[in-house]
């Protein structure tokens, strides 16, 4: 279980943001003051920091700079109501790894942070899922011990589902993990990836399923 810690004074903000992110299996710790928030970051160590830029006692920027000057090595997450690009800059340049704009709908926060810690994480070099064997290093995939030819994006579609086998994933949910934005309700593109993966893995609905009006399911244990 990836520990964030949420670095945000706005009580709503706090009780959301962190229920939300528990309920999809983060542990949540919060700080409130940003005067206190380098010494709680190099205290806990947690993987990723979602951090606001405005803070009393220090602001988010210079949180982030005085993090990293002292050895902080984890992930940064932005959080601004803020609209000018140069913040965003000035953030990236202190040493954060990504940048979000308040408000920002839960889902689309959750699969910044997915990406982020992929990023910041490599995952582990073998997931073993049922007969499948995902090979992250080396980006091959094997059924039942023999290896299967797919394209970068659908190593990229299945490595998602491998993530997180036996969870009903929607479309908008694999459009934000794989591009970064949610589904519009007209683009194909992910049915046709999912249908070609399927395919290549001669699958008549054992491994992925289609859950009718829900998504795509992996099957954890094929």
């Amino acid at each position: 279980m990836s520990q964030i810690l949420l670095v945000e004074d706005d009580p709503q903000l706090v009780e959301l943001v962190g229920e939300f992110l528990r309920s999809h299996a983060y542990s949540v710790e919060v700080e409130t003051r940003g005067d206190t928030a380098v010494s709680r970051i190099l205290a806990l160590d947690p993987e990723l920091v979602l951090l606001d830029l405005m803070l009393p006692g220090l602001d988010g920027m210079e949180v982030c700079r005085q993090a990293r000057e002292r050895g902080y090595h984890g992930a940064i997450v932005m959080l601004t109501a803020r609209g000018d690009a140069i913040d965003e800059i000035l953030g990236l340049q202190v040493g954060a790894d990504d940048y979000l704009a308040k408000p920002v709908r839960p889902r689309v926060l959750l699969a910044h942070v997915q990406a982020v810690l992929r990023r910041t994480q490599p995952p582990k070099r073998t997931v073993q899922r049922g007969r499948l064997e995902l090979d992250h290093a080396s980006r091959t995939v094997r059924l039942d011990g023999n290896p299967v030819d797919l394209t970068t994006a659908e190593f990229e579609l299945l490595a998602v589902m491998a993530a997180r086998a036996g969870e009903i994933l929607s479309r908008d949910d694999l459009s934000l993990a794989l591009r970064g934005f949610e589904w519009d309700g007209v683009d194909r593109s992910i049915d046709l990836r999912v249908s070609r993966l399927r395919k290549k893995l001669d699958d008549d609905g054992a491994i992925i399923k289609s859950v009718r009006g829900s998504g795509y399911l992996l099957v954890p244990e094929v």
